[in-house]
């Protein structure tokens, strides 16, 4: 199954104030979407965007949609953008909710095996008033509950109901319940705020410093040897060479060595224990296929990467005019922001087996944080 992640980013947020839109203002020197998009990590993410913000949203490595002039018809336009994609499930979240837990995240992705849509929430507790500036009733709160997201929905389902529903809604689970889909009711969480007005950016700053951080670091190494071909594949990026790196797979030195030190920090072995190359079908196989699973395990363990480090030592080709070009697209893979990714180049002095172009060596470091 695929899941795809909507993180819907396009209001003007004004009630909560400053020069930006809320979702761009800064909690810990990055904007509160930046957060959001790191709960997501290690799943293909679509933020949808302001048309006016997409030079904010470019540098966060993920995949961008324009929006709408409603919270409902930005929605369906991401879910528009994912059609005949093999999508199968979604989960659409607030863009200002930065503090979503993987234990959330977990349980409605769960709760899809049984019901076409799911969403988190938090039984009301307090007592209910009616009133403006006095109190003219009361309500009763059985069976009443506050709304968190994400929302997650089986693809087919919820693009059906957006695209035969009119006009606006106040979430996604009212679209749904409006096309008549069961949405069950998973357990939110009181840290998922949704920051909304000033006071809750403060909230928030101090919610992300008072969380225990669990460090992971891992190391990888890899090597491939020269053969007969006219190009290699490094970091993700074609690089014509005058010959080609040999390998059971497409032989992407720097991805393998980035890929083993993901594993190594979380303590789960390397590659060739989860794609044994004893097994032929993944003879061939793109290295992205290795990466994006070494990050599914990240997120299923409830970490985030915080930066990464690769360094190809070669002789020829030159690493340097594609090194960004690299960093990109293992951005791109990972889901995260290319500014966390460093990919670079040495040479050996001409010494040893890359010295004399025998082939391409990679040393990897990745660094990960507890989400």
């Amino acid at each position: 199954m695929t899941t795809v992640a909507i993180i819907v980013a396009a209001g003007r947020g004004s009630r909560a104030g400053g020069p930006l839109p809320k979702q761009w203002q800064l909690l810990q020197g990055r904007p509160i979407v930046a957060h959001t998009l790191d709960a997501f990590a290690g799943m293909r993410r679509l933020l949808v965007i302001h048309p006016d913000d997409r030079a904010l949203a470019e540098p966060l490595g993920a995949e961008v949609v324009v929006g709408a002039a409603s919270r409902a018809g930005s929605v369906l336009n991401a879910l528009r953008a994912l059609e005949d994609q093999g999508v199968t499930r979604v989960l659409i979240h607030d863009g200002a909710r930065p503090l979503v837990s993987p234990a959330v995240i977990a349980r409605v992705i769960a709760a899809l095996d049984r019901s076409d849509g799911a969403a988190p929430a938090l039984a009301v507790t307090d007592a209910l008033w009616r009133g403006e500036g006095h109190v003219t009733g009361t309500e009763d709160r059985t069976g009443l509950w506050r709304a968190q997201t994400p929302q997650g929905f089986r693809f087919d389902a919820i693009l059906a109901a957006h695209l035969a529903h009119g006009g606006d809604a106040a979430d996604d689970v009212a679209v749904a319940r409006a096309a008549g889909l069961d949405v069950a009711i998973v357990e939110g969480d009181d840290d998922n705020i949704k920051v909304t007005w000033p006071a809750d950016f403060a909230r928030a700053e101090a919610m992300l410093k008072g969380r225990d951080m669990d460090i992971r670091m891992g190391n990888g190494y890899d090597v491939h040897r020269f053969g007969p071909g006219d190009h290699v594949w490094l970091c993700g990026v074609k690089v014509p060479h005058g010959r080609g790196l040999q390998g059971h797979s497409d032989a992407d030195v720097g991805m393998h060595a980035l890929t083993d030190a993901i594993y190594g920090a979380l303590a789960e072995g390397d590659i060739g224990q989860h794609f044994p190359p004893s097994d032929m079908k993944w003879k061939g196989a793109e290295s992205h296929i290795f990466l994006r699973h070494a990050m599914g395990r990240v997120l299923a363990r409830g970490y985030r990467l915080s930066n990464c480090d690769v360094t190809l030592v070669c002789e020829y080709p030159k690493v340097g005019p594609h090194a960004v070009a690299m960093r990109q697209a293992l951005a791109v893979i990972m889901g995260v922001d290319a500014g966390i990714v460093s990919v670079k180049a040495t040479t050996s002095e001409k010494l040893g087996f890359t010295g004399r172009e025998e082939g391409i060596a990679s040393i990897a470091t990745a660094l990960l944080v507890s989400a």
